[in-house]
């Protein structure tokens, strides 16, 4: 009889058991499917402008440093790692962020001076979540970090370029949308090429968007319909436009002179075209990148690392080389290369101060 007894409560208390490992289970697999990270995990993400991850340009490079540490750190693509939101439109900046807040990232950045407005609201609602504004500055809270360049210095220095580099006379600069940032791409460039060219012609248009290729490829157009050979863009997704016409240009006419100066980051793939003559040419004279790539890595290692520089603005210049001339300088002469590596090191010692605007 006491085995029985005995045999019985042992059974019951087996059948507790396994009731409760299922509700235990059940409940680990509801919090999976929340979308919740396991909290020793440090998650960041980047919500892109209207260009795209893939302009070729500013948010590229973003992505592109956002996808070395997440390789420096054995991270994965996803919600559990390193991701990134696309923004259609201007409208999307807002539901993006909030997005990545709810998603539980660690450091949320917004690529691009237009998600300054989206960064000041969603911060402000979401004082325990990390943000970090690329191209502008918000220093009136401790949750949001701001990153800015030094894009007058580098500008000057590829108007050193296209000043010396163009046999028209003629040089263009065609800007994304009008504002404190691309101000600083105009007066510098202006500034560079009327250093060494006081009687060059500058044209300056605006395609008042930053991911409207057809705007820009018109623009070009037009600027080398009137003689212009070289042409500096500081337009996003726009400037692949003005790439597209000097192409055509230089696949109907080989001899031609026809130049681009890219931005942001190194565009010499962008102006590889072979031509009616069956020779392989590239349009691209130069480009002044701009590391955000080298930006955004830094920050988020400094993040993990627990350093999170809530408050203050970080600016990158020539001095940590986040801007100046591409790698790819085989279209420039050497004279001309040795001439802005005077013209850097006088910025840098302070001989000379590039204007911020035009």
């Amino acid at each position: 009889m006491k085995k029985r007894t005995f045999a019985l409560a042992l059974t019951m208390i087996l059948a507790s058991a396994v009731f409760l490992g299922a509700c235990g289970g059940s409940d680990s697999s509801s919090d999976k499917s929340s979308g919740k990270k396991d909290d020793d995990k440090f998650t960041v993400a980047m919500v892109t402008d209207t260009g795209g991850v893939d302009d070729r340009s500013f948010n590229q490079s973003a992505w592109e440093g956002l996808q070395k540490f997440g390789e420096a750190n054995d991270m994965e693509k996803g919600q559990d790692g390193y991701n990134y939101l696309q923004s259609s439109s201007e409208a999307d900046y807002k539901t993006n962020l909030n997005t990545a807040v709810r998603s539980g990232y660690d450091l949320i950045f917004g690529i691009g001076y237009k998600l300054k407005d989206a960064i000041e609201d969603v911060s402000k609602q979401n004082p325990d979540s990390q943000f970090a504004l690329v191209d502008d500055t918000i220093t009136d809270r401790d949750n949001v970090a701001s990153i800015g360049f030094k894009d007058n210095d580098g500008s000057y220095l590829v108007g050193v370029v296209a000043g010396l580099t163009t046999k028209s006379n003629k040089v263009g600069f065609v800007g994304g949308v009008k504002g404190e940032v691309i101000d600083r791409f105009e007066a510098g460039f202006t500034a560079g090429v009327k250093a060494v060219n006081p009687n060059a012609e500058i044209d300056v248009q605006y395609a008042n968007d930053f991911a409207k290729a057809d705007k820009g490829q018109q623009i070009a157009s037009t600027m080398y319909s009137n003689g212009v050979d070289v042409i500096f863009h500081a337009a996003g997704g726009t400037g692949n436009g003005v790439f597209a016409e000097a192409k055509n240009l230089k696949k109907k006419d080989p001899s031609r002179d026809v130049w681009v100066i890219g931005v942001d980051r190194d565009q010499w793939d962008e102006g590889k075209v072979k031509a009616n003559d069956g020779k392989e040419y590239n349009v691209t004279l130069t480009s002044e990148i701009k590391r955000v790539d080298i930006a955004v890595e830094d920050l988020a290692t400094r993040t993990k690392a627990g350093d999170f520089p809530g408050g203050e603005k970080i600016e990158y210049g020539l001095d940590k080389d986040a801007v100046g001339l591409s790698e790819h300088q085989d279209n420039i002469s050497k004279d001309v290369l040795k001439t802005v590596d005077e013209y850097k090191q006088k910025i840098v010692d302070g001989e000379i101060k590039v204007p911020e605007k035009p």
